[in-house]
């Protein structure tokens, strides 16, 4: 994944963090096993992006917070937004 211009420590555009997390909850699906998919863990993910060194998409502006976002778009990404 390129390195985007917020990623020195200064607060990134939603959009972009949207993106990236698109490409990362892929990346992150294809590692799961077929029941660990049925029921996807938001923590599992948040605690595997972190592993990862990918905090910093974390670090947007957001009404809700950004933490809110990202697990909406994990929910709408995986299907499982009936969990809300």
């Amino acid at each position: 994944m390129a390195t985007p211009r917020g990623a020195l420590g200064k607060q990134m555009k939603k959009s972009e963090c949207e993106d990236a997390f698109q490409q990362l909850f892929s990346d992150w699906g294809t590692s799961l096993s077929e029941t660990q998919l049925s029921h996807p863990s938001y923590y599992a993910f948040k605690h595997w992006v972190q592993s990862k060194g990918y905090s910093r998409y974390f670090n947007f502006r957001s009404r809700m917070g950004a933490d809110y976002d990202v697990e909406l778009w994990f929910d709408i990404f995986f299907k499982q937004t009936w969990r809300r």
